[in-house]
C-alpha cells in the first residue's frame, strides 16, 4: 500500500514538472507586470500624452513627455501603466516615474495619475 502511495505521489510530481516545463514563457502572468512593445507601447504613450494634457487643464503642471525609457502595464482592477520618463515643464526637465491607473468603467474618478520626480514630493491627481 505504501509503495502504491509513493508511486502515485511520484507520478503527480513528474506530471507537475512536465506541465511546468511545457508552460509558455511568453504567456502573461495574471496581475503581473508586463513590459510593453510595438503597438501596445504606442497606445500606452498616447495614454500618457492624453493624461498629461488633461492634468494641465486643471491646476496641475503642464508636463510634456520628451523621452520615455520604459513602459509597463499591470492589470489591477483596471490597468496600471508605469512610465520611466523625462518630463518637460517649460525649460525645466526632470527624470520621473509616472503611474496612470485607469478604470474606464467608472464615470467619476476613473483615472489617477501619480508623478514622482527624484526627491520632490509626489503629485497625485484623480478625475
Amino acid at each position: 500500500m505504501n509503495g502504491l502511495k509513493s508511486l502515485c505521489i511520484l507520478g503527480l510530481v513528474l506530471l507537475s514538472l512536465a506541465a511546468f516545463a511545457a508552460a509558455d514563457d511568453s504567456a502573461p502572468v495574471l496581475g503581473g507586470v508586463k513590459p510593453l512593445e510595438g503597438d501596445e507601447r504606442k497606445e500606452a504613450l498616447a495614454l500618457l500624452d492624453t493624461t498629461l494634457a488633461q492634468l494641465a487643464t486643471g491646476d496641475g503642471p503642464s508636463y510634456k513627455a520628451i523621452n520615455v525609457t520604459s513602459v509597463t502595464v499591470q492589470t489591477v482592477a483596471g490597468s496600471l501603466h508605469t512610465y520611466e520618463v523625462e518630463l518637460e515643464n517649460g525649460s525645466d526637465k526632470k527624470q520621473c516615474t509616472v503611474k496612470i491607473w485607469s478604470r474606464p468603467w467608472l464615470k467619476e474618478n476613473g483615472t489617477n495619475i501619480k508623478i514622482k520626480c527624484g526627491d520632490e514630493g509626489e503629485l497625485d491627481k484623480t478625475w
